[in-house]
């Protein structure tokens, strides 16, 4: 990835890691297949929707690929760094929602965006379980502190954690939606040796550890054992995920700003959720009542406090 373009170098970096990524999670799954889905979009540009429904470990898993280009209206420009209302971007963005409520949800992008004189490098990965494992939630967060270690003056796992329990919030209910793990945008390359060329090689460090980071935990939760009362739960759940994802995600805010391909942009929605009135916090004691205090106060799960020998 060292010639040509870094706009073209992104895209078919993103476009390998889509590949990549579908393969491995249909290995996983061992039952269902992801359909592909091409689209144009009016104004420039297009992607690919891959999505797999009904699975044995999957009810719903979408890996999304777009290179997209155009002009921006004006008002929502304004608010993106870089001059005037053109762009480019390209990203990978999946969402992948298991059956079980022992295993987690979770979610991973890595896009590249440029704007007038600006150009930057964003993404991140979190997990969203409905049942708290605390050795999976640290092997998800040591998966991605590794991937950062190997891109000193471009990744810095402390800052980029901080920022995924920061921007993965509900402000409304109080609460994060999930365990986190990372998240980073504008990543420029100013003052780091290689410039963009170096975030380049960070981000696609971190596109190739999301399958380690998140294929074990599926794998060793997929067979644990659930009930009528864990499904529900993983319902009133699913619908704090949506809330999220509808009101804060920078993701669907660009994609409906940009008059982006609905489908795609809301791919990351679960198939069933719901909204119970006033349901008020779970028992004291319970399984459900422990995640809701991490997702309130959040933990660092290298560390001492993470409740992990």
């Amino acid at each position: 990835m060292s010639e040509g373009p870094i706009f073209e170098r992104a895209a078919a970096l993103f476009a390998s890691l889509q590949e990549a990524i579908c393969a491995g999670l249909e290995e996983l799954d061992g039952v269902g297949r992801f359909t592909s889905d091409p689209w144009e979009r009016q104004g420039g540009g297009g992607g690919l929707s891959r999505v797999l429904a009904g699975g044995r470990v999957f009810e719903k898993a979408g890996v999304n690929w777009s290179k997209v280009e155009g002009e921006l209206p004006a008002e929502f420009a304004a608010q993106i760094p870089g001059g005037g209302t053109a762009f480019s971007a390209t990203g990978v963005s999946l969402v992948l929602h298991p059956g079980s409520p022992m295993v987690p949800t979770v979610h991973a992008n890595f896009r590249f965006l440029a704007k007038g004189e600006r150009a930057w490098f964003g993404g991140g990965s979190d997990l969203t379980p409905y049942y708290l494992f605390r050795e999976d939630a640290a092997h998800f967060h040591r998966t991605w502190q590794d991937a950062c270690a190997g891109h000193p003056g471009v990744a810095d796992h402390g800052k980029f954690k901080a920022w995924c329990d920061d921007y993965f919030m509900l402000p409304h209910r109080g609460e994060r939606r999930g365990v986190g793990g990372i998240f980073f945008d504008y990543l420029d390359g100013a003052g780091v040796e290689g410039g963009l060329d170096a975030v380049l090689a960070f981000v696609a460090g971190a596109g190739r550890a999301f399958l380690p980071a998140y294929r074990p935990i599926a794998a060793r939760r997929s067979g644990e054992p659930y009930g009528e009362r864990e499904r529900q739960w993983q319902l009133v759940r699913r619908g704090r995920y949506v809330e999220f994802n509808l009101v804060y995600d920078r993701g669907t805010v660009f994609g409906l700003k940009t008059g982006g391909r609905i489908e795609s942009v809301l791919m990351s929605l679960p198939p069933l959720c719901r909204w119970d009135y006033d349901p008020g916090d779970p028992p004291r004691g319970s399984r459900e009542a422990e995640l809701v205090h991490v997702l309130r106060n959040p933990v660092d799960w290298l560390g001492s406090d993470a409740g992990v020998e």
